[in-house]
């Protein structure tokens, strides 16, 4: 769908009723350098219930451009990064580098199990509290997270499988050596991750538009500020991976400057 009929159809779909709702995330949805419309849900979260100390953990961030937190980064976050391949990384620190070198940002080479990514996030991470987690590995998502002990975040973004609709609360097998192979068995269904976020103390906020990313916040911190109930029912979004809020130019990276 070209960009035009995707405007024109987000438009659309933002006017009706669910969407206009001040308590639901999917409005202040827009893109800079995340994937889909995440940059936006993100920093409407945290207008809500606020920031603590700017630091971020994300596994599964690729070669550095598109992910959910290079724009908390330039906003002068520091945090974490962890990915499998060694090409992306390399690549990452290059484009990077700025941050790299004053250590505002580190990068891990290294493939998340659920065996070493508690010791992993102890060690390397920026904060035992961070502000922000974010779990895209394409495979084993849902038991990376069940496996973290070691921080406590306030938010946690993960990706969610929309072909497994409410609700059915599935996910794959753990297979430690898992590879998305491009089909639609990959993840966790939404309502088997609220159910681990609600056994670890967090409520599910919201999705975005393009039925990819859910949204978790510590339930100390939800208080009225999001809509209720936080089930995978009232949050389900179903699989829109053609639309994308596109920012107008291809991503790219370099010295910033923040005025304010």
């Amino acid at each position: 769908m070209d960009a035009i009929l995707q405007q024109q159809y987000w438009d659309q779909a933002i006017g009706t009723p669910r969407y206009a709702d001040k308590k639901r995330l999917l409005r202040f949805g827009s893109k800079a350098y995340s994937q889909c419309d995440e940059d936006g849900i993100i920093a409407e979260i945290f207008r809500r219930i606020g920031v603590q100390n700017r630091t971020f953990i994300e596994i599964g961030v690729g070669p550095g451009l598109e992910n959910n937190t290079l724009m908390l980064l330039l906003s002068g976050w520091r945090g974490l990064w962890v990915e499998a391949s060694q090409t992306d990384v390399a690549t990452a620190q290059i484009r990077l580098a700025s941050w790299v070198e004053t250590r505002q940002l580190c990068i891990e080479n290294q493939f998340v199990t659920r065996d070493n990514v508690d010791h992993l996030l102890a060690t390397s991470g920026p904060s035992s509290t961070p502000d922000l987690l974010s779990i895209d590995v394409d495979g084993n998502d849902y038991w990376i997270w069940e496996a973290i002990r070691s921080v406590n975040p306030r938010v946690v973004v993960i990706e969610y499988n929309a072909t497994w609709f409410p609700p059915l609360a599935f996910t794959i097998c753990y297979q430690e050596s898992f590879r998305w192979d491009g089909s639609n068995y990959f993840g966790a269904s939404l309502k088997a991750l609220e159910l681990l976020g609600r056994r670890k103390g967090y409520c599910l906020v919201g999705c975005n538009f393009s039925g990819v990313n859910a949204f978790f916040v510590r339930k100390d911190l939800c208080k009225r500020r999001f809509r209720a109930p936080f089930t995978a029912e009232n949050h389900f979004e179903p699989p829109r991976y053609w639309i994308a809020r596109a920012s107008g130019h291809a991503p790219g990276i370099g010295p910033v400057e923040n005025i304010s």
